[in-house]
């Protein structure tokens, strides 16, 4: 039998391919824009991300040689939110979980709830990230397109609706909407209250591995599979890479380095204590039933590579496209396992947790003109590194432990960067076979 995971993230998408034993046997990803109109603000055409995934299934299904496969799991990027029609179109563009306009509405939901309720109640601190001040803006600044919306659909409701015509989201993803309720496991009466937002506007609530339903016929044709497989409720793609990497009982830690690097640490029960609260740590519903995960959050991660790819290393660039070489083992490959000479702040894009300061911005000293490419590129990494260490001291001061890390995510793949957060955090940071 033959398994499909969908992962949606924020840059890219991805579909693999396992045997039921969890090999791998192929995958395919695409690449997608973000969408920066005006300054912080972050969109996506979530239609275009829809084309993008069938075309990463269809090339899937073309290099297995069979279209013999039972279901289809997904994985997404999380808090991203827009309204859509009664057929579940869009009506406007995704507005992504890093978009930081909502100032306002934070304000305002402190000033009508408290942060500490806000956090006691969803176990997500106030934020520009959440989904909740996300509603917020687009019923103060389009108010058209909000009672023209038929609901208002993350990606996981948005994909599953357009496979099967039915818009299911997992406890798991709602609980990193900040309008879930966490303790009682359903859409928050109170915020929902506070939004004049009826509950039939958003997703059906399903624990995470249940069956949606089976792909349109038509969509499945189209798309070479032999049979409509089944979709089946996935879940945040942070705690389906916890999941991946064996996050099932308490105290066990992941560390993902996509766009954004995230660690994610295992809980049997929702710990909502002060240190937490303070250091806007958000903890949500794990795909695993009866567990729950707290998470550190750095907006930049592996989007900052990119940034430092894209801008400055188009000879490496190039020479990977002709070697066949991944461009940043061509980047580090030169990198001394020394400390580098310089010191980054990686806050291009704000800091993430402990601070949550949307307004700092990244910094690079210690430049002179003996600076090399390998050494900015090192620094780089040292930089998130240390910004992980200084999560990590954090959730051990709020009574998280943890004795080892697992790595995930594309910077699992990059031995010098797993060495570094060993190096760092002091603790054994272990690598699966299968790093996605």
């Amino acid at each position: 039998m033959l398994l499909m995971g969908l992962d949606i993230g924020t840059t890219a998408c991805k579909a693999a391919l396992f045997y039921e034993d969890g090999k791998l046997l192929t995958s395919a990803s695409r690449e997608y824009a973000i969408d920066i109109p005006y300054p912080r603000w972050a969109e996506q055409d979530a239609t275009k991300v829809w084309i993008l995934v069938q075309e990463a299934m269809r090339q899937v299904v073309a290099q297995a040689g069979t279209g013999d496969i039972a279901a289809i799991g997904l994985s997404v990027q999380g808090e991203a939110v827009m309204p859509v029609d009664e057929q579940g179109c869009p009506l406007r563009s995704m507005i992504l979980g890093m978009d930081t306009r909502t100032d306002d509405q934070n304000s305002w939901l402190c000033e009508r709830f408290g942060a500490q309720w806000l956090f006691q109640h969803s176990g997500m601190p106030v934020h520009t990230i959440n989904t909740l001040p996300k509603l917020l803006w687009l019923k103060e600044h389009e108010p058209v397109l909000w009672k023209r919306a038929a609901r208002f659909a993350l990606y996981e409701d948005f994909l599953t609706s357009q496979m099967t015509g039915q818009a299911v989201i997992s406890y798991c993803l709602a609980s990193r909407t900040q309008l879930y309720d966490l303790h009682s496991a359903c859409w928050s009466e109170p915020i929902l209250s506070a939004l004049s937002l009826d509950p039939s506007r958003l997703p059906t609530l399903q624990p995470s591995g249940t069956v949606i339903g089976t792909m349109k016929k038509e969509l499945s044709h189209n798309l070479g599979f032999s049979r409509p497989p089944l979709i089946v409720c996935g879940g945040h793609d942070q705690a389906c890479g916890a999941l991946g990497v064996g996050l099932t009982r308490p105290g066990l830690a992941s560390v993902s380095t996509g766009t954004a690097e995230v660690m994610e640490v295992t809980l049997d029960d929702p710990t909502l204590n002060e240190t937490l609260f303070k250091g806007n740590i958000s903890v949500y519903t794990h795909v695993v039933p009866g567990l729950y995960l707290a998470m550190t959050l750095n907006h930049s991660g592996g989007l900052l590579l990119r940034w430092f790819r894209d801008t400055l290393c188009q000879t490496e660039i190039a020479l990977a496209q002709t070697t066949g070489d991944d461009p940043y083992e061509l980047i580090l490959r030169d990198a001394s396992p020394d400390p580098s000479p310089l010191l980054v702040l990686p806050h291009f894009a704000g800091s993430g947790t402990p601070t949550f300061d949307i307004a700092s911005k990244g910094a690079i000293l210690g430049l002179t003109f003996a600076t090399t490419k390998t050494d900015l590129a090192k620094a780089l990494l040292e930089g998130l590194t240390f910004e992980l260490r200084a999560n990590f001291d954090l959730l051990r001061a709020g009574g998280v432990p943890i004795a080892e890390l697992r790595a995930i995510g594309g910077g699992a793949r990059s031995a010098l960067w797993v060495q570094l957060k060993a190096d760092v955090l002091g603790v054994p940071v272990a690598v699966p076979r299968v790093t996605d």
